[in-house]
């Protein structure tokens, strides 16, 4: 639910390949007659987090021709789009702010760890305030982020930002993220709890590492499934709730009433960036041991994709900045949890510009507009050239669903891969996918016909 189950994609590459046009084109007369769209609409269905939307603002430099992006993310409730901006707002923050490291590891804080670092929990605090003026205020979103729009939101939903980013706050209700994480994993497993460790082993070597994620270690893994944990490093200490992962707030009185945590507590936030580097010495492995983690590789991807972000230039990694702590057994001090009331003094704001990224929109749109995509709405009708949506948003699409499709789109279906279902469910859902993508008129763009393929992705075009 706070992480997509599958990679990012540069989602302007994915639709270049898929038409095979060509990306060496600069000026508009060529484009035209090469058939590359002068703007493209892009929905982002279910993404959970803004993995799709960094990386392909990231990449946008190395292409030829760039398009002026229109990208509408739709999620099904308030705290996670209102925890998208905060982690787009972080990828975005300009250079002064922090370095790049820093960065970095701020970013998979927020993204993957049940429990922050102060410095962390002070960041998410203070972003927060500055979220909080910039949907109230839209000289301030102006002024801040332009690129971000909000007009398409209900009343009910922009209520619902401004109560996430007000629970946010240091004094307000106290996150227990670390008794929430107990009953769900209790839930889970029922009697086999006590063997948990052994259930643990056996998602990650059975069936996680046969499905694309070898990079995961077991060590990282099984740690993050016993307290939520992921992305760890021997110099930091985590202690503080990370109160975005935070669901179903109500106002009640001065405080809130929640769900607890209701979000994903068996594959981890390790896919959106950790399984797959540009550089193939990050895969080596030895007797079935990484060299390094999946919390390695997500480091150097995101080093990668900010400083991207900020220079528009090619990333050259320090190999001595990841550490190979693969095979390695990190000896874990137990877990604090502090009470946060000690930032309300002196807490630093965050409200400088973002990092300007040139013809480019970001949309958040009310989660009724899926309902009205869902029935064949003809206020959408042939508006999107590119469209993904997440496995767990399937019983939304229906045939009407693609007319919201332009005459030449691609769609992109994440599927139940990185899951920890059976391999029957699994070619079920994939099965009903490709059916459902003939009776609309869709063509794949590879062939998906291979026995045992594992595909993370099904993507298929609109001609």
């Amino acid at each position: 639910m706070f992480w997509g189950l599958s990679s990012a994609l540069d989602l302007y590459q994915e639709y270049i390949k898929a038409f095979k046009l060509p990306d060496d084109v600069t000026a508009d007369a060529e484009a035209e007659d090469s058939g590359l769209p002068a703007a493209l609409n892009i929905l982002i269905c279910g993404g959970a987090d803004p993995r799709h939307v960094i990386k392909t603002l990231a990449k946008r430099y190395t292409h030829g021709w760039k398009p002026k992006l229109n990208i509408y993310l739709l999620d099904g409730c308030a705290e996670i789009m209102a925890r998208s901006m905060l982690l787009l707002g972080l990828a975005l923050e300009p250079p002064e702010s922090f370095s790049l490291i820093c960065k970095a590891h701020l970013f998979m804080d927020i993204y993957g760890n049940s429990l922050m670092r102060p410095s962390s929990h002070h960041y998410m605090a203070a972003k927060g305030r500055t979220l909080l003026r910039m949907v109230c205020d839209e000289d301030v979103r102006q002024h801040i982020a332009p690129m971000l729009n909000i007009d398409a939101l209900k009343y009910k939903e922009r209520d619902g930002l401004e109560m996430t980013f007000t629970y946010w706050q240091p004094k307000e209700s106290v996150f227990e993220i670390q008794r929430f994480w107990e009953q769900r994993v209790r839930a889970l497993l029922g009697p086999r709890y006590d063997h948990r460790q052994g259930a643990f082993d056996w998602d990650l070597s059975m069936t996680l590492k046969d499905r694309e994620a070898q990079q995961i270690c077991s060590q990282e893994y099984r740690y993050w499934r016993e307290c939520g944990v992921a992305f760890v490093f021997p110099e930091y200490e985590h202690c503080k709730p990370n109160k975005t992962l935070a669901a179903g707030l109500v106002r009640n009185g001065r405080n809130f009433v929640h769900r607890g945590y209701v979000g994903d507590v068996q594959t981890g936030p390790f896919c959106g960036f950790g399984l797959r580097s540009s550089e193939e010495r990050m895969h080596n492995s030895q007797h079935g041991e990484n060299d390094y983690r999946a919390t390695d590789v997500t480091e150097r991807n995101l080093l990668e994709l900010f400083h991207e972000l900020q220079t528009q230039t090619v990333y050259e990694h320090d190999k001595t900045i990841s550490r190979r702590y693969g095979s390695t057994q990190l000896l874990m001090t137990p877990l604090l949890s502090y009470n946060e009331c000690d930032i309300t003094e002196g807490m630093q704001n965050y409200d400088k510009p973002w990092i300007t990224v040139p013809d480019v929109q970001v949309h958040f749109i009310s989660s009724m507009d899926l309902l009205d995509m869902q029935k064949g709405c003809s206020r959408w009708d042939e508006h999107f050239d590119i469209a993904f949506m997440a496995h767990n948003y399937f019983s939304f699409l229906s045939k009407d669903f693609f007319r919201a499709l332009r005459e030449k789109a691609l769609f992109i279906m994440e599927t139940k891969l990185l899951t920890v279902e059976r391999k029957e469910q699994i070619g079920k859902f994939e099965t009903n996918v490709k059916d459902l993508f003939k009776e609309a008129g869709l063509r794949p763009c590879i062939n998906y016909q291979a026995i045992n393929a594992k595909n993370m992705f099904l993507k298929y075009k609109k001609t």
